[in-house]
């Protein structure tokens, strides 16, 4: 397909890698020749240096044969223009990036009026995975499928769990629920494991269940999931403000920290409910004064890397809440999950998903449709959830008669809101939601899981 993304900022570079390696024909479009021209010497695209939103500057850019505009800039109202004149001049999908809260609540009607194919808020969506973590503290990912009946859960294997040494085809059974264990990270590898793997204490696995199987899952390996009442946020930034409205209907107490007044004060009016506190996050003795020790959540949202990273690890050492983690830049990305981190929330590549979901999607053919995706592990294994259509090649046929790729799991099948764990003589059938846990990236289609 050929894309043309306007912006070279950290949601449109990521953008660009992940669908070039993907194959498809990119042109990027940027103000700023020396940025554009570090992205079209690291990655093998095209590059038009202007404003994106002339007409002029898109027909260079070729917008009357491309398929799809992705606008990421900075500025909501100059995706929404870029989105707009993409559409007239060449009546192509359009994505526009929409950050500002006053348009959270309009979103739908932008959507219809400029007829845009999608409108992306990567604060809001990060905002989400944060608030659906303290939901379940135990867990540092979660991800759902299937409207929400079928979840993907990550976690560390605690020491002297029951879960040492045990193969996975004993899990089930065993501990008497429903689940499938879909993928282990142990040191820097990514496995996506048979029956007769033995997982270890110390291995992040994840795995996919129905929400009350997951519940029972965790009781029988001893991880009591107790709810947060209370929380603390450094940083008052759109995510914290999205977290805070979304949290205002929960018991948890949250308390934000932020350092400038202006900021604080808009805060204390958008959120009657929570505790808004004038300082420097970053000092320990504030942070003491103000309870870190005995908080339940503790997440670090300020727009610095390396404050996060800090105040997280001197968190990890005061409290035995919920750690999470905002990371805007991926450079360490191997260092940084070795870190006591907690759960770390990537707004970036949350937003990279979404879209990457919707360009497969376009491109798939009859027989399926990519509806969720998920990245498990940055770039080394994906969750995909596929709508079998009614001319799917592998509609009737028994899972053990299939050569699957290697690396490759189907993990769930859901019939109609029934959730089969997948045995070998299961079949899909039209209708059906198929999740794949897999090590390969790109698969577009249900039929491309077969060797």
């Amino acid at each position: 397909m050929k894309i043309i993304i306007v912006g070279c900022g950290k949601v449109g570079l990521t953008l660009t890698e992940q669908l070039n390696n993907e194959g498809h024909d990119i042109t990027v479009i940027d103000k700023d020749g020396a940025k554009l021209r570090t992205v079209t010497d690291n990655i093998d695209v095209m590059g038009v240096e202007g404003n994106g939103a002339i007409y002029q500057v898109q027909m260079e850019a070729g917008i009357r044969e491309t398929d799809l505009l992705i606008a990421t800039t900075n500025s909501d109202e100059l995706n929404m223009l870029c989105c707009l004149i993409a559409k007239k001049a060449g009546n192509c999908h359009t994505i526009a990036r929409i950050r500002n809260p006053e348009y959270a609540n309009e979103v739908r009607y932008i959507r219809e009026e400029l007829n845009l194919s999608m409108a992306i808020n990567p604060e809001q969506a990060a905002a989400r995975e944060i608030a659906r973590l303290l939901k379940f503290p135990s867990v540092i990912k979660i991800d759902t499928f299937s409207k929400g009946r079928v979840e993907l859960m990550k976690f560390i294997i605690p020491q002297d769990s029951v879960l040492n040494d045990m193969p996975v085809y004993q899990v089930a059974p065993k501990l008497h629920c429903s689940i499938l264990i879909c993928a282990v990270e142990r040191a820097h590898e990514v496995i996506i494991p048979d029956g007769n793997f033995h997982l270890k204490s110390g291995d992040t696995i994840s795995f996919v269940a129905a929400p009350a199987q997951a519940t029972e899952f965790f009781k029988q390996v001893g991880i009591a999931n107790t709810t947060i009442k209370s929380a603390m946020f450094v940083g008052g930034g759109k995510i914290t403000y999205y977290l805070a409205k979304m949290l205002e209907e929960t018991k948890i107490k949250v308390k934000i920290i932020e350092q400038d007044l202006a900021r604080c004060n808009e805060l204390s009016e958008l959120l009657p409910k929570a505790m808004i506190i004038h300082g420097d996050g970053s000092d320990q003795q504030l942070l003491l004064e103000e309870g870190i020790c005995q908080t339940e959540a503790f997440a670090s949202l300020t727009g610095f890397d390396e404050e996060n990273i800090m105040l997280s690890l001197f968190a990890a050492t005061m409290t035995k809440g919920k750690l999470v983690t905002k990371i805007n830049r991926i450079a360490f990305e191997d260092v940084i999950q070795q870190l006591n981190l907690g759960s770390i929330i990537y707004p970036k590549l949350i937003t990279a998903d979404s879209i990457v979901r919707y360009v497969r999607a376009m491109q798939n053919s009859m027989g399926s449709n990519v509806e969720t995706l998920y990245k498990i592990v940055a770039n080394k294994a994906e969750a995909l959830e596929f709508r079998v259509g009614k001319e799917s090649s592998l509609i009737g046929k028994p899972l053990e008669k299939l050569s699957f790729k290697d690396n490759l799991l189907i993990a769930c099948i859901n019939r109609n809101g029934k959730i089969i764990t997948p045995r070998g003589k299961d079949t899909i059938e039209q209708g059906d939601s198929v999740i794949v846990v897999t090590t390969h990236s790109g698969l577009k289609d249900l039929k491309d899981i077969l060797k």
